[in-house]
C-alpha cells in the first residue's frame, strides 16, 4: 500500500519552505521514523520522517523545490523491499558520461550550480536514481576538476570553467538560505520601523569571576553544568525588567502591551545564521536551569533542531558578541520587543578605584531601545541596575 510523505503543518507565520536535502533516494528502503527529507523555512529546518517501513517509491518534490504546508512530497510503499542491485559491470561496460546532445536529468539545485560554473552536464557522474545528477554530484565534480586542471602542462589551454576554478580572482555565487533572507528582512524592519537608540556602560566582572572560581567546580559537580557568565546577566535582567516594566513591554499599533512575565531571548550563533531561542518564565529558573537550557539551545542550533515554538515570542533579548571577541557594538532590536542587552569581551583595563589605579577585568554593556516607548532616563537606569547587580551578585539572590 502506498503511503503519502507529507510536509509538516507550517505555523501561520511560515508561508512555505524549500526542500533542502533528501536523505534517501528513490528506490531505497526506509524504516519508520527514519529521517527522509529536510525542509528549510525562513525560521527553522523542519525534518520529515518515514511514516512506515517500506521503500521510497516516488519523489515528487526534488531538492530546491518550494513546498507548502501539508503538501505531498512523495510516496512510500509500505512493507515493500528494495530490489537488490545487479552487478552488471563485469558483463557490460557502462559509459562514464552521457552521450552528447542528451542532457542528463538533474534537480533544480544541481542545474543552477552547473549553469553558474559553466560546466558540461554530460561529463558529471550522476549518483542519483537512473543517473540523475544531484547537487552533491556537481560539488564533487568541482572538487576533482580543480586539481585536475592545475596538473595540466603549461602549454595546455585551460577551459573557461577550469580557469575560473583555479584562478586567483575566483567568485562564487550562491543563493541565500531562507533563514538568512528572513534575518535580513527582520534587521531592515527593525531599523526602519523603530526609533532605535543605544546607551552604554561598563561593568567590573571581578566579583562574578571570583564567585565562579570559588564555586565553579562544586557547582558543576552538583548540577552537571558549568557556571557561566550568561546566567548572571539573565537573572540581573529579570530583576531590572521587574523594576522597569516599560523595557519589558512591546508596541502593537497604537497600544502598549505590558508583560507580567519575563521571557528572555538568548542569541545563539549557528552555521545558517543567528537565531534567538526563548527562555520562558525565566523569573522562576535557577542559575543551573538557565545554564542547562542555554547549553541545550546551543546544541540544537548547531544541529538545526530548534523548533519554531522555541523561537517564538520573548519580551527581551540578550546578545553576547564577546564570545567572538567583540569589544563594543550596538545590538539591533528584535521587534516587537523594545529593548536588547549586548554583552562584550572581558578585557583588563586600568581603572581609578578610591584614588588608586587598579587593573580590573571590565566589560562594556550596551542597551539598544525603542525611543518611542522608552525614555533615555529609563534605559540608562535599567542598564545601571544590571551593572550594580552583576558587580554585587548577592543582590541577584536577595532581589535588591
Amino acid at each position: 500500500m502506498a503511503i503519502e510523505i507529507k510536509a509538516p503543518a507550517f505555523p501561520e507565520s511560515v508561508a512555505d519552505g524549500v526542500i533542502s536535502t533528501w536523505h534517501k533516494k528513490q528506490g531505497d528502503s526506509v524504516k519508520r521514523d527514519e529521517l527522509l527529507v529536510d525542509i528549510e523555512t525562513d525560521k527553522v529546518v523542519m525534518e520529515v520522517m518515514a511514516p512506515v517501513d517500506g521503500v521510497l517509491t516516488e519523489v515528487l518534490k526534488a531538492e530546491g523545490a518550494t513546498v507548502l504546508s501539508q503538501e505531498i512530497l512523495g510516496w512510500v510503499s509500505e512493507g515493500a523491499v528494495a530490489e537488490p542491485l545487479v552487478a552488471v559491470a563485469a558483463l557490460t561496460e557502462i559509459p562514464a558520461t552521457t552521450p552528447r546532445g542528451m542532457e542528463p536529468a538533474m534537480g533544480p539545485a544541481a542545474r543552477k550550480l552547473v549553469a553558474e560554473h559553466g560546466l558540461e552536464a554530460e561529463k558529471i557522474a550522476g549518483q542519483g536514481k537512473g543517473g540523475r545528477i544531484r547537487r552533491e554530484d556537481v560539488v564533487d565534480h568541482l572538487k576533482t576538476a580543480a586539481p585536475a586542471a592545475a596538473s595540466q602542462p603549461a602549454t595546455t589551454v585551460a577551459s573557461p570553467a577550469a580557469a575560473m576554478l583555479v584562478g586567483e580572482r575566483v567568485e562564487r555565487r550562491v543563493p541565500m538560505t531562507r533563514l538568512r533572507v528572513r534575518i535580513a528582512q527582520r534587521l531592515l524592519e527593525a531599523k526602519q520601523s523603530t526609533a532605535m537608540l543605544t546607551t552604554f556602560n561598563e561593568v567590573n566582572m571581578a566579583p562574578v569571576m571570583a564567585l565562579r572560581k570559588q564555586y565553579g567546580e562544586k557547582f558543576e559537580k552538583t548540577h552537571g553544568v558549568k557556571l557561566g557568565f550568561m546566567s548572571f546577566f539573565v537573572k540581573a535582567a529579570v530583576e531590572a525588567l521587574r523594576r522597569f516594566p516599560g523595557v519589558n513591554a512591546s508596541i502593537d499599533g497604537q497600544d502598549i502591551i505590558y508583560h507580567g512575565y519575563q521571557d528572555i531571548g538568548v542569541a545563539v550563533s549557528s552555521e545558517k545564521g543567528l537565531v534567538v531561542p526563548i527562555l520562558r518564565d525565566v523569573e522562576h529558573m535557577s542559575l543551573s536551569e538557565i545554564e542547562s537550557k542555554i547549553g541545550e539551545f546551543g546544541k540544537k542550533a548547531r544541529d538545526g533542531k530548534l523548533t519554531i515554538e522555541e523561537m517564538t515570542g520573548g519580551t527581551f533579548s540578550i546578545s553576547n558578541g564577546g564570545i567572538f571577541g567583540s569589544l563594543l557594538s550596538t545590538p539591533i532590536l528584535n521587534p516587537p520587543q523594545t529593548a536588547i542587552l549586548g554583552m562584550h569581551k572581558i578585557q583588563e583595563r586600568p581603572m581609578a578605584v578610591n584614588g588608586q589605579v587598579v587593573i580590573l577585568p571590565m566589560m562594556y554593556l550596551a542597551v539598544s531601545y525603542d525611543h518611542r516607548l522608552i525614555d533615555g532616563k529609563e534605559a540608562v537606569s535599567f542598564l545601571v541596575a544590571i551593572k550594580e547587580m552583576v558587580e554585587d551578585p548577592t543582590r541577584i539572590l536577595l532581589e535588591m
